[in-house]
């Protein structure tokens, strides 16, 4: 099986606590005796991971950054085991997903995971190409939420948004040059929001097939803002409606 790396003390907690069994190996800087590191080590003996004593050095070259921690894992990729069709044959309320449209970025795509979790979205769905995959800065960054939410890559961006259309999922985009306000959209019943690439935001193909266009209102010197912020928003306004 294909193993992924997971470096910093939430991606790799968040492992031990979901998948322990999953985790091959976990490398930890033997310098460090602070209390988060020696609960971090409890928590891994108790799941009877393998620890192996490094430096912050060589912990850095398995992970490639040196934003670790003086933590990093090495366990098997956990592949999506489902469909989309799958998924959403299974939510009994109405879901709420987060479509991204051209996010390259991990560390924007790790923070829109983080945020997807946060606001109890079902899943997170981008294209196979132009969007970027699940690699270990991201999973650092979503800091677990990487293992906690589907991220779904689609072939055909366009004919998946029309097969959530079929399910009467309400396909809401935003984009800075909307008439409405995301405060004046309703999503309190199945709705899949769609956000672009910060820049060039949705291609023409997919802002054709939103039901909905929308825009955050801005009020400062800045026209736009950071699409993992701008996700975070879009999120939390749809739990926010929801909860009423």
């Amino acid at each position: 099986m294909t193993a992924t790396v997971l470096f910093g003390f939430h991606a790799v907690g968040v492992r031990l606590k979901t998948a322990p069994a999953s985790i091959r190996e976990i490398h930890y800087d033997a310098s460090r005796h602070d209390a988060r590191m020696r609960l971090f080590l409890e928590r891994a003996q108790a799941a009877n991971a393998r620890l192996i004593e490094s430096d912050a050095e060589r912990l850095a070259r398995l992970c490639g950054s040196s934003r670790h921690q003086g933590v990093v894992a090495r366990a098997e990729l956990i592949k999506q085991t489902h469909s989309l069709d799958d998924l959403l044959d299974a939510i009994e309320v109405p879901p709420l997903l987060l479509v991204l449209d051209g996010v390259t970025d991990p560390h924007n795509l790790g923070a829109c995971l983080r945020s997807a979790d946060g606001a109890g979205a079902h899943a997170v769905i981008a294209p196979k190409d132009h969007a970027v995959g699940l690699n270990a800065t991201v999973a650092k960054v979503a800091s677990g939420a990487a293992d906690t939410v589907p991220y779904l890559m689609v072939t055909n961006l366009a004919r998946t948004l029309g097969e959530l259309k079929e399910r009467d999922i309400r396909i809401v985009g935003l984009s800075d040059d909307a008439e409405h306000t995301l405060y004046q959209a309703d999503m309190r019943g199945p709705t899949a929001l769609v956000l672009g690439a910060e820049g060039s935001g949705l291609r023409q193909l997919t802002r054709k097939t939103c039901d909905e266009l929308v825009s955050i209102p801005m009020h400062g010197a800045v026209e736009s803002l950071n699409v993992s912020v701008a996700s975070g928003i879009c999120l939390y306004e749809a739990l926010r409606q929801r909860s009423n």
